[in-house]
């Protein structure tokens, strides 16, 4: 054991030294909610550019109190698995909830979107019982850049090489020519995408996808199925905040979403046709074999979609788009670099090094700015950047001060 200790040392060595490491966290005490959500730290207030919190939900003083009420009818978890102990009325009421919002059959919630990943992807691809009817003469496509969870998910699979591929980002062309030679060699297909690629903001380009998938899925005895992990679309994109399946005004198979950004709680979910979540529910064992989420949370969370829908939820959500009208305006005007063209709150600053980008964001943070450095393996070697992520409690005059310090401290 001491000599493997000494591996450990050495290995979380070589990560300080190369300017990645993400153990080293900064510990909230507590926040400041007026005129604009602060955290404070070692008793000084820090405005927050670095939280999925776009709509600035998590604060709502009807999703706190739903939260707090809660507990006195539910208690403080649900005490069991659903299938052994039976489920609570308010995660059947938030997953009707859902299926509504989102204009599907059904829906199922998860402790967490990691695992709605894991939950919802691994038993699709592979059947989870001894005599499953589930074929595994499948093809899985995914977008070089999606998030971590997708990625583990289809490695728990353990599929053969040939049976999974991977386009370059966002290359539609690539997809197609991927699917064409899959047939006659597959059953079937699934196409895996981020609808908004979480380190680059930038919307998975839904419609061409969908297009791809009904010219080509009468060649494949069980069809193509889409998946879209849509953790940061959902409240944002769309007239009302449905994700990037109403931005682009198609329908995909299925929606992966998350309540732990936009919609300011936690836990995540999958909504999509009934038959699918069925067999979700008897072959997901995430879902099955953990509890979900506290029924506390899924009471905030049912309110947190209620105000979404509403026309407050509106003024929110216009106000967010103003906010990022106005981060985009005040940036052209200066020499700082996107990684990517991004209409989404995430606005991500080109650094390309990391040393330099931590020292960047430790620059921003004695002044008084929560930001984040994003390095290898997150983003690629050379990408790295500074994560802007714009919500819609912020100023415009808190926003042009942090474009006018990033500047300030990237070139002095």
């Amino acid at each position: 054991m001491n000599q493997f200790f000494k591996l450990l040392k050495k290995e979380l060595n070589n990560l300080s030294k190369e300017g990645v490491e993400k153990r080293k966290e900064k510990v909230i005490e507590k926040f400041i909610l007026s005129p604009s959500i602060q955290a404070v730290i070692n008793k000084k207030k820090y405005h927050i550019f670095n939280s999925n919190d776009y709509l600035g939900l998590r604060f709502h003083p009807q999703i706190v109190k739903a939260e707090e009420k809660s507990g006195k009818k539910w208690g403080t978890g649900p005490g069991a698995v659903r299938f052994i102990s039976g489920t609570l009325k308010i995660y059947k009421d938030l997953e009707k909830k859902l299926a509504a919002f989102h204009q599907k059959e059904e829906a199922m919630i998860f402790s967490s979107s990691f695992v709605a990943n894991q939950g919802v992807i691994f038993p699709l691809i592979r059947g989870q019982r001894k005599g499953s009817l589930i074929s595994d003469k499948v093809l899985v496509i995914s977008d070089e850049l999606n998030h971590r969870s997708i990625i583990d998910a289809i490695r728990l699979a353990k599929l053969n090489e040939e049976q999974k591929a991977i386009y370059h980002h966002m290359n539609m062309n690539e997809l197609e020519e991927l699917i064409k030679k899959a047939i006659n060699r597959f059953d079937r297909v699934l196409i895996i995408s981020d609808g908004v690629f979480s380190m680059l903001g930038e919307i998975a380009p839904l419609d061409q996808i969908i297009k791809i998938k009904e010219h080509y899925q009468k060649y494949f005895k069980n069809g193509i199925l889409t998946i879209i992990d849509d953790a940061h679309g959902v409240g944002v994109l769309g007239k009302m905040g449905r994700g990037s399946e109403e931005f682009y005004q198609v329908k995909v198979d299925l929606i992966i979403g998350t309540f732990g950004k936009a919609l300011g709680t936690d836990g995540g979910y999958v909504v999509g046709p009934k038959l699918i979540i069925d067999y979700l529910r008897e072959s997901s064992a995430p879902y099955i074999y953990s509890n979900p989420m506290p029924p506390s949370t899924a009471c905030a969370s049912l309110k947190a979609i209620e105000i979404l829908e509403s026309k407050e939820g509106q003024k929110i959500k216009n106000k967010l788009d103003k906010n990022i009208e106005f981060f985009k305006k005040v940036i052209k005007k200066t020499h700082l670099k996107l990684t990517a063209e991004s209409i989404h709150p995430i606005q991500p600053i080109l650094i390309g090094n990391p040393l330099k980008t931590k020292h960047l964001a430790k620059k921003l943070f004695d002044v008084g700015y929560l930001t984040t450095p994003i390095s290898y393996p997150v983003v690629p070697f050379g990408k790295d950047e500074i994560r802007i992520q714009i919500n819609a409690n912020h100023s415009p005059k808190i926003i042009e001060d942090l474009i006018n310090h990033l500047e300030k401290f990237l070139f002095e």
